[in-house]
């Protein structure tokens, strides 16, 4: 069965399919000269190399991913954070702040207190998976508001879309701040949350399909339209 996107050729596989012959990348193995499939998922060829992307899995975290995080505790100099994934995460007070802090008279609720949301940059995964974060990147900071929608890992790509083009719709359709975690934490906030939320959610649902783009925009003016008119006919009602 093969599905078409606007990008590439690609086919729906489980585990143990042949792929064809070649190197194998994410999601696949090498048996002798033949590649084969890890995952139920979507197969493409990249260049002689075949790479099967999973439709569902847990995060499996890797340095560099940014990702949304919640505060689950507070020893002494470090942050553990839930960051949706079997491995919890440590932040550093060293990758918190660049400021000098004195241990002996300062609370780190100052800085993130339990139950915080926090968008951080994995900065280390050692071979037992001991994660660590930094807030050193000028894109991470503490989240406010707003609300969490979960969706699969391997769905993000499409949810943050080509060069960002997905979101950055979103975005500017619903009026709303949206951070995309690569760990399938979405924070949303702002005037439409609900529709942003449920274009997020209808993306992972439709991720294989073609023309994504243009579907969810259509759903999205569609949706938006029929808010005003609510609004509209409300405010209409409350001024009789």
């Amino acid at each position: 069965m093969e599905m078409e996107t606007t990008e590439t050729k690609r086919k729906l596989v489980v585990p143990g399919d042949l792929l064809g012959e070649g190197r194998a990348g994410r999601g696949a193995y090498e048996d002798g000269d033949r590649v084969y499939s890890q995952y139920i998922g979507l197969a493409e060829e990249r260049n002689g190399v075949f790479v099967v992307i999973p439709l569902s899995g847990i995060y499996d975290p890797k340095r560099g991913d940014g990702v949304v995080g919640k505060i689950e505790d507070i020893i002494f100099s470090k942050w553990i954070v839930d960051i949706n994934s079997p491995y919890e995460a440590v932040l550093p007070i060293s990758e918190a702040t660049d400021e000098f802090i004195d241990m002996t008279k300062t609370d780190l609720t100052h800085f993130f207190n339990y139950g915080d949301l926090i968008f951080a940059e994995i900065s280390s995964v050692t071979k037992t998976k001991n994660v660590q974060l930094s807030m050193m990147n000028r894109k991470c900071r503490k989240l406010k508001g707003g609300r969490i929608i979960k969706v699969t890992p391997a769905k993000v790509p499409r949810i943050i879309g080509k060069a960002g083009s997905m979101v950055e719709m979103i975005k500017k359709l619903t009026d709303t701040q949206i951070v995309v975690g690569q760990n399938g934490i979405v924070w949303v906030k702002g005037t439409n949350e609900d529709v942003a939320a449920e274009a997020v959610l209808l993306i992972e649902k439709k991720s294989h399909i073609s023309g994504l783009t243009d579907y969810i925009s259509s759903m999205l003016q569609q949706r938006l339209g029929e808010k005003t008119e609510t609004k509209g006919d409300n405010d209409d009602f409350g001024g009789r």
